[in-house]
C-alpha cells in the first residue's frame, strides 16, 4: 500500500511509539475507564484533553490534534461503554425500553456531527465547545443539582429529538453523553441509578455512530500520522481501549460502595481545570 495513503501499515510510522508513549496511553485508559463506571461519564472528558496533550507532544499540529483526540475519544467509548454497561446490566439497572428509543435519534445526530458539523469545524471552535459542555458538566457536580422529577417520558418524537441533541453534542466534544442524558433521564422520573446505568448502555450507539463517521470523514485528510484511520489514531485507540474496559467494571462496582457524591465534587474540580487547559488550546489555536 502507498505510504501517502491516509491509513498505511506499510511505512514506518512517523511518531516514534516508545515505552512512555505506552505508559501514558495505558494510564489514561486505565483512569478514563474507571471514571466512566464510577461516575457514568463515558471518559471523554478526560481522555479528549489529555489525547490532545499526547499527539501535540508527537508533532501533530494543534488544529489536527484536538480534532484527533476528540475522534479517537470517542472511539475508546465504544469498548469502554460494553464492559461498563455489562456491570450494570447485571444488577438489572439499564432501562432497554429507552435505550431502544433513543437509539435511533442518537445515531442520526451523531451522523450530523461527525460527517457534517465537525468535519467544516475549526478545531480551535471544537475546543471552546469542549471547554463549555466539561465547564458545564462540572457545575453539575460541584453543586450537585439535579433537575426536579417533574414529568414523565415524552413520546416517540420527542425522544427521537432529545436523543438527536445528545448524539449530536456527543460527537462534537468526544463524551459518551451522560452529562445530557442523565439529567434527563430524572427529569422524567427515572431512578437515578437506573439513569446512569441506561446512560452507559446509551454510550454504544452514541460512540459507534460518530467513530463511524469521523473514520469515513477524515479518510481525505491531509497530514494525517500514520496509523490513522481518519481522525481516529489508532494505536492510542488499540492501548486506551485495552486498559479502561479493564478498569470500567471496577468503577460500576465502586459506584455502589464509595461515597460518589463527593468524589464527583472533587473530580468537578479536576473537569475545571481540564476545560481551561481546552479553552486555552482553542484561543491559541484561533
Amino acid at each position: 500500500m502507498r505510504a501517502d495513503t491516509p491509513f498505511s501499515f506499510y511505512s514506518p510510522p512517523a511518531m516514534p511509539f516508545d515505552l512512555l508513549l505506552i505508559v501514558e496511553l495505558a494510564a489514561l485508559g486505565l483512569t478514563s475507564g474507571f471514571l466512566a463506571g464510577l461516575l457514568g461519564i463515558g471518559g471523554g472528558m478526560v481522555m479528549v484533553p489529555f489525547m490532545t496533550v499526547i499527539l501535540s507532544k508527537q508533532g501533530v499540529n494543534p488544529e489536527l490534534s484536538i480534532k484527533m483526540a476528540i475522534a479517537t475519544s470517542m472511539a475508546t467509548i465504544v469498548f469502554t461503554s460494553v464492559s461498563s454497561v455489562r456491570a450494570h446490566h447485571k444488577r438489572g439497572a439499564v432501562r432497554w425500553d429507552l435505550v431502544k428509543k433513543l437509539a435511533p435519534g442518537i445515531i442520526l445526530g451523531a451522523a450530523m456531527a461527525s460527517l457534517g458539523a465537525f468535519l467544516w469545524l475549526k478545531g480551535a471552535m471544537l475546543a471552546l465547545i469542549f471547554a463549555f459542555f466539561v465547564s458545564f458538566s462540572a457545575s453539575q457536580m460541584l453543586l450537585d443539582k439535579k433537575p426536579a422529577a417533574s414529568r414523565q417520558l415524552p413520546g416517540t418524537a420527542g425522544l427521537m429529538g432529545v436523543g438527536s441533541c445528545i448524539g449530536f453534542v456527543s460527537g462534537l466534544v468526544g463524551a459518551g453523553g451522560g452529562f445530557m442524558s442523565v439529567p434527563f433521564m430524572t427529569w422524567c422520573n427515572i431512578a437515578i441509578h437506573n439513569a446512569v446505568a441506561t446512560s452507559a448502555a446509551l454510550g454504544f450507539p452514541i460512540a459507534l455512530a460518530n467513530a463511524t463517521g469521523f473514520a469515513m470523514g477524515g479518510l481525505d485528510v491531509v497530514n494525517l500520522p500514520d496509523y490513522a484511520l481518519g481522525y481516529i489514531w489508532l494505536p492510542g485507540l488499540a492501548v486506551i481501549a485495552l486498559c479502561s474496559v479493564t478498569t470500567a467494571p471496577l468503577g460500576a462496582k465502586a459506584a455502589h460502595q464509595l461515597p460518589v457524591k463527593q468524589l464527583k465534587r472533587v473530580f468537578a474540580s479536576v473537569l475545571y481545570l481540564l476545560a481551561a487547559y481546552m479553552l486555552f488550546k482553542g484561543i491559541q489555536s484561533w
